[in-house]
């Protein structure tokens, strides 16, 4: 394995505690696709969002679109993220559509920065997050159509509990992600603080939604093999708890961002480790065949998605 792999991989680790976790408990091979492709997802959202300026953000867009355009043409590369999107587009069949909506989701934000309802934030949390769940099935070595839509659910449940965590730190951007019409009033002018009574309806609402797609999502493990079933499981419910401590506060912006401690992420896991194992004891969930593994045909798009119910 080259320094470069090693480098990209060691993404994961330094930015999100919970998806490391749940990575380590991935088969090696499969580790190594969702590591890279973790690594590329990160490394362009952080070019667009910690750029210096809007100008300088749809400049890194325009380049990471040009970036995708070599990828796709299997032309080389010298940058170490777009390698690794090379790699999982090569080794898993991962379709073009797919990183283009991250783009585009990355790109509402240059041009959006508050939803009025959510129907129109569903879109954003789709592409921003719904994506990375279809693109985890090709690195996953998901090979059943009908687990793309659950996947799509678990990613877009995760991101509204991260609207909900970051609410005050988006906030102080300037942004605002939760559905204006499900607020208890209009926000105060940016600069102003803003007041737990008016987030405290559209946070409870939030995260209710969240609650259903996480319940979709889990419909979805059945289509997952052991080992990558139990990293799923694990993520999925170390993000829900998230949301269940923020109910516990008081759905209360002021409270700050709410955490879930390494014990309670380590009590999440042996959990999911018990059910799991529960579950193959009844041999009621399928455990993959040994042999090459097909990538999903079928390309998931928002339009479908939005008749798959949750």
């Amino acid at each position: 394995m080259s320094n470069r792999d090693d480098a990209q991989r060691a993404v994961i680790r330094r930015h999100s505690k919970s998806f490391s976790l749940a990575a380590r408990l991935l088969a090696p091979p499969v580790r190594r696709h969702a590591e890279l492709l973790y690594a590329w997802c990160r490394t362009a959202d952080d070019a667009v969002d910690r750029a210096e300026s809007p100008t300088a953000a749809r400049a890194a867009l325009a380049r990471l679109r040009a970036d995708l355009d070599r990828v796709y043409c299997h032309q080389p590369t010298d940058d170490p993220a777009t390698a690794a999107l090379a790699c999982v587009v090569d080794a898993c069949q991962l379709p073009r559509h797919y990183p283009e909506e991250l783009l585009a989701g990355m790109e509402m934000d240059l041009d959006c920065q508050r939803y009025a309802t959510f129907e129109q934030l569903l879109l954003y949390c789709h592409r921003v997050a719904g994506v990375v769940g279809l693109m985890m099935c090709h690195a996953l070595g998901v090979c059943d159509e009908r687990a793309l839509p659950h996947a799509a659910h678990l990613g877009i449940a995760m991101q509204l509990t991260n609207i909900a965590r970051d609410v005050g730190e988006d906030w102080a951007r300037g942004r605002l992600y939760l559905p204006l019409a499900w607020l208890a009033g209009e926000p105060p002018p940016h600069g102003q603080p803003l007041p737990d009574e008016l987030a405290r309806p559209a946070l409870i609402r939030t995260l209710q939604v969240a609650r259903r797609y996480y319940a979709s999502g889990q419909r979805g493990l059945a289509y997952l093999d052991a080992r990558s079933r139990l990293a799923v499981r694990t993520a999925a419910r170390v993000y829900a708890a998230i949301g269940e401590r923020i109910a516990r506060r008081g759905y209360r912006v002021s409270a700050g961002r709410a955490v879930v401690s390494r014990w309670r992420k380590l009590q999440l896991l042996m959990w999911s480790g018990f059910l799991e194992l529960g579950g193959l004891l009844r041999q009621r969930v399928p455990v993959r065949q040994r042999g090459p593994v097909r990538a999903p045909q079928q390309v998931c798009t928002f339009e479908q998605l939005l008749r798959v119910p949750v």
